[in-house]
């Protein structure tokens, strides 16, 4: 069944201009639609913000913002920015239109990449990246869905400029928005994104390729949140046996948890990746990965792939090391793929004479080393995994842990499902005596609520009322209403009694009072002029600056709105006020042809009237003038001009 019948965009055209013709793909903050340019006779693709996110209007200021800027950067490998407007309630970005696939589509096509295919890809992916580093861009959702193949082989980038839109960190939730498959660590515990993050997403990308399948995943994005803060990428040579150190070392590189040790930007990676491209021979450039298909990583985990928003206050603990001495080596460490020192042989003793002496020693040594390992650490034991476990299943997992359950309390989550955990105390790993118990907090789902009645209320009060729900005021809009008074509240969007999340945007329309027709006042006296308008509803303000016009002086000359606009009852009006008729010397023409006299009388500012009378049907010669020549007539004024 084609979904794009039931798209209410496809068909239309936006800003008089764009005809959208399909929908191509939707994703997690806008729709994209093939659509042609009427105007310049051009196909393009058409994001469409989705309506929930336009109603935003701090959310849409930032998005221009950005698309603007995002339109100056001209690069062979980005996916170039034509233009972007807003219709209605539509905010749109017309961009290139590249016909092919995405990244995505190849992985799924295909699973796993041989490397110089891998890196045919990467290679213009990283220096798109590059540009736009080093003019101040993070794309902040890098992912294969962004990454456009062309049908003549061109790689370009996608959705720059619309992540960095909306910041790190909402006004409203405080919540990171990406996509959880590629997120770096930093910005899930800190929400802070420098090009380092793109780097660490570009790794992730790299070792899916050559991989066909993510390096962490699972049933929710808060495990596979928990995995990018705790667990190292592997290297894709342990899925995919065969491949060159220097592709695990490319990824490691890339994929490091600690930003410092990870290039600094796309185009330090992109060095980084020829280097290593220069070393490998063709045979394993053109290794086909074996069993890159059945290693149950495609398709699964697709939650992984949209662009989410993940609240700053979700738990993603990292365990607590046993040994700090420990844990710091493994955090400087510079390369994950260094392995520890073999083990020294051990040394054992010889001879009948020795061995009770050892035997004594090694029994005095277990006993020594039973009573150490019980204080240090047979007494405890450490809090498991519960994340997005069951309250059950939590607490069936720590009896069989030995802990106990000291209370649980609940509390709402957009992403963690109700009824699940979305955090313990202590947290998972931590090291707590037997017995002892753990705190569990248990999802109640998100919140939401109801969007209250606002029809008639003063906006101000209006928006106070949102607030006072758990709802954001949105854009606010405003249009005539004969019902509603102006400066009130007509409707909302979403309507009232409508169930939404708490912090969502509402969009407002507000009265512009009741629509009136302006009067035409010019030529009136000052008094007459004021009680027709007032008559109307509207108020009245006299320029202090007059004017010449051809009305007398003390009558209105202009007013500002011009007759037959329509206003707003209670609107001002601007009146201007006439200081006379410009008065100009009348040139003689008397004697004059008529076409001569009428070039002297139009060049001198007046209309001409010819009056040719009984005996001036066949004549061309001026007898008489109705004003005397030398002497003034108002600019503008009409002369008639007697033909003999």
């Amino acid at each position: 069944m084609d979904t794009t019948l039931q798209d209410p965009l496809v068909g239309q055209v936006l800003d008089g201009r764009y005809r959208i013709d399909a929908r191509i793909a939707v994703g997690g903050m806008a729709t994209v639609y093939r659509a042609v340019d009427t105007r310049l006779d051009r196909v393009l693709a058409l994001k469409v913000m989705h309506p929930a996110l336009a109603a935003d209007g701090s959310f849409v200021e930032r998005f221009i913002r950005e698309a603007k800027s995002v339109a100056r950067l001209s690069h062979p490998n980005v996916v170039g920015v034509y233009d972007q407007g807003t219709d209605g309630g539509y905010v749109y970005l017309a961009m290139e239109y590249v016909a092919g696939c995405t990244l995505r589509d190849v992985l799924r096509e295909r699973g796993a990449l041989q490397p110089r295919a891998a890196l045919d890809i990467l290679e213009p992916v990283l220096a798109a990246l590059g540009a736009a580093h080093r003019a101040g861009f993070v794309h902040r959702d890098m992912k294969p869905e962004n990454v456009l193949i062309g049908d003549d082989g061109r790689v370009k980038v996608a959705d720059f400029g619309l992540v960095r839109a909306v910041d790190t960190v909402t006004s409203t939730t405080g919540a990171v928005l990406g996509t959880v498959s590629y997120f770096a660590p930093e910005q899930i515990e800190h929400g802070t994104a420098d090009p380092r993050v793109d780097v660490y997403a570009c790794g992730v990308v790299l070792y899916e390729m050559l991989t066909g399948g993510k390096p962490h995943s699972g049933d929710s994005p808060a495990q596979v949140l928990y995995q990018h803060l705790n667990e190292d990428v592997p290297p894709p040579s342990a899925a995919v046996p065969g491949l060159p150190y220097a592709l695990d070392e490319l990824v490691a590189s890339a994929t490091a948890r600690t930003p410092e040790v990870r290039p600094h930007d796309a185009v330090a990676l992109l060095a980084s990746l020829r280097e290593a491209r220069a070393g490998l021979t063709d045979e394993q450039l053109d290794a086909v990965p074996p069993g890159a298909r059945g290693d149950g990583h495609d398709g699964r985990d697709i939650s992984g792939d949209r662009t989410s928003v993940i609240p700053r206050g979700l738990s993603v603990a990292r365990p607590l090391p046993v040994n700090d001495d420990a844990d710091e080596a493994v955090l400087n460490r510079t390369s994950r793929l260094e392995s520890p020192p073999p083990a020294a042989p051990r040394r054992t003793g010889g001879g009948r004479r020795g061995m009770f002496a050892v035997i004594a020693a090694v029994l005095l040594a277990l006993g020594l080393g039973a009573g150490v390992w019980y204080i240090n650490s047979g007494q405890f034991t450490k809090v498991p995994p519960l994340l997005t476990k069951t309250e059950a299943q939590a607490r069936e997992r720590l009896a069989d842990a030995g802990l106990e359950v000291n209370g649980v309390k609940r509390q709402y989550s957009d992403t963690v499902t109700r009824g699940t955990v979305i955090s313990s105390d202590p947290t998972a790993g931590a090291r707590i005596r037997h017995n002892d118990g753990v705190t569990l907090t248990i999802s109640l789902g998100p919140e939401t609520v109801q969007v209250p009645d606002l029809q008639g209320l003063p906006l101000a009060q209006a928006k106070s009322e949102l607030k006072d729900a758990g709802l954001e005021p949105g854009m606010v809009t405003r249009a005539f209403s004969e019902e509603i008074d102006r400066g009130s509240v007509i409707s909302t969007e979403p309507s009232a009694g409508i169930v939404r999340r708490a912090g969502s945007a509402v969009a407002l329309t507000v009265s512009k009072g009741r629509p009136v027709d302006v009067p035409d006042v010019t030529g009136e006296s000052i008094e007459d002029a004021t009680a027709d308008l007032e008559d109307e509803g509207l108020k009245v303000k006299i320029a202090s600056a007059q004017v010449n016009s051809e009305f007398d002086a003390g009558l209105v000359a202009r007013q500002s709105p011009a007759a037959d606009r329509q206003v707003a009852e209670g609107d001002t009006i601007t009146l201007t006020i006439s200081k006379g008729p410009v008065m100009v010397e009348v040139p003689d023409v008397v004697g004059d042809s008529v076409d001569e006299a009428r070039q002297k009388l139009e060049d001198a500012g007046f209309q001409v009237r010819e009056d040719r009378g009984l005996f001036g049907l066949f004549g061309d010669t001026v007898k008489s003038q109705s004003v005397e020549g030398g002497d003034e007539a108002p600019k503008g004024s009409t002369i008639t001009i007697k033909i003999g």
